[in-house]
């Protein structure tokens, strides 16, 4: 496709050169996250006693309070409904500039430094596994070496100033917690913050222990009761839960990132001499945009279970929390919530004309047979990537798996 997609040649070429894909995954996870935080402050309620539309008040705090208007929403048209059509679409999906943008203000992010105790976490969970981190890179050394740790030491105090912030406001009152939810005790308050970056890192970990464990035989899956149980669920039938699972988890996820966003979310207004720590307006300005917010999520959220699920898949199946929550996410997509995203994708896929990547490049057999067979890989090269099994291309399944159960 170098000729036909030249854009999407140019997205590949700088995505796989390397470890750049571990790279854009880092920022990608934090751009998410902060998009996410910046939405919840425009669309966040100011005052929830205000009329909308006349609905009641047990409507307004479900849609408005609780924002789960905000998290269909976004769920729907901002995720679910793109990312449908670019997990069959790839080659057309991202041959244009914007995706290459997209993918340079990722990397950007990451060079930044900000996410780098991340690498910390990496190494320290390769240690625990005794499992190496394979690299496409060779080893750093001199200055090279010295910019990284630098990095990573800069990202580690980045973290602590932000996790100070967002504990001296819970105990101060000072969160959009106090705006939507006045009568709940700050206490409660910190006890929510750890649950719910609980909640989102379990799903952030069970979608690379998913994958990781999808490429292993049936005997090897489970080493537990729960483990057994969530395989059992998990690849039943033609494996069309797993794919349900993944919407569930969006949705989960996304509303644990918002609810998390108001937990984290200052309600400080600068200049009136409540700055957070007596910090300067412009810097009590840049925060209330929920920039700690983001940096604590990714980190300690997302992208630390992410790491901890790629050395210990099987410890995350036989975790009873990995079964409960895979149980809760298949009955949210039962539900139907987000079964929109299927409608507004064939819309853009047809409105946009964008084919099936194997229009253009063969299917699996096809591929194999023109000596161009998928790239295997074998358990355990996960080990300190974000990438994870999700990336193994046909052994995970083929655009049939969501489109519904393959036959």
């Amino acid at each position: 496709y170098k000729d036909s997609h030249p854009m999407t040649y140019k997205n590949a070429a700088l995505a796989f050169r390397g470890d750049n894909l571990d790279r854009y995954l880092m920022g990608r996870q934090f751009m998410v996250l902060l998009v996410v935080f910046v939405i919840n402050q425009c669309a966040g309620p100011l005052d929830p006693t205000v009329d909308v539309l006349g609905l009641p008040d047990g409507v307004k705090l479900v849609f408005l309070d609780i924002g789960l208007g905000m998290i269909v929403f976004t769920c729907i048209l901002g995720q679910l409904t793109t990312q449908v059509n670019a997990s069959h679409c790839m080659i057309d999906f991202i041959n244009n500039y914007f995706a290459l943008f997209t993918l340079y203000v990722a990397m950007t992010v990451e060079f930044s430094g900000v996410m780098h105790c991340s690498y910390l976490v990496q190494n320290l969970l390769s240690a625990m596994s005794g499992k190496p981190i394979i690299s496409n890179e060779p080893p750093r050394t001199g200055f090279t070496f010295a910019f990284f740790w630098g990095r990573v030491l800069m990202s580690i105090a980045i973290l602590g100033f932000c996790l100070a912030v967002v504990f001296k406001a819970l105990f101060n009152g000072q969160t959009m917690m106090t705006v939507k939810y006045p009568n709940l005790p700050n206490g409660v308050n910190v006890f929510l913050f750890f649950f719910f970056m609980s909640i989102v890192g379990m799903l952030e970990g069970m979608q690379i222990a998913f994958f990781a464990v999808a490429k292993l035989p049936k005997n090897e899956r489970g080493t537990s009761f729960f483990g057994q149980k969530t395989c059992e669920l998990l690849f039943k039938g033609n494996g069309q839960n797993l794919p349900g699972f993944m919407i569930g988890r969006q949705l989960t996820v996304v509303c644990s990132f918002f609810l998390v966003a108001s937990i984290t979310g200052l309600n400080i207004e600068p200049g009136q001499g409540n700055n957070i720590f007596g910090i300067k307006d412009g810097a009590q300005k840049f925060l209330n945009y929920g920039f700690h917010g983001a940096v604590i999520t990714t980190i300690l959220a997302s992208i630390t279970w992410q790491l901890a699920a790629s050395a210990f898949p099987i410890a995350f199946l036989n975790n009873p929390a990995t079964y409960i929550l895979l149980v809760f996410a298949l009955f949210l997509e039962w539900t139907g919530l987000c079964s929109g995203a299927w409608v507004l994708a064939r819309v853009f896929k047809s409105a946009l004309g964008i084919q099936y990547d194997e229009v253009y490049v063969g299917t699996p057999e096809e591929r194999m047979a023109n000596n161009h067979a998928d790239k295997e890989m074998v358990f355990g090269q996960d080990v300190g990537h974000l990438t994870g099994g999700g990336f193994a291309g046909h052994l995970v399944g083929s655009h049939d798996a969501l489109d519904g159960p393959i036959q």
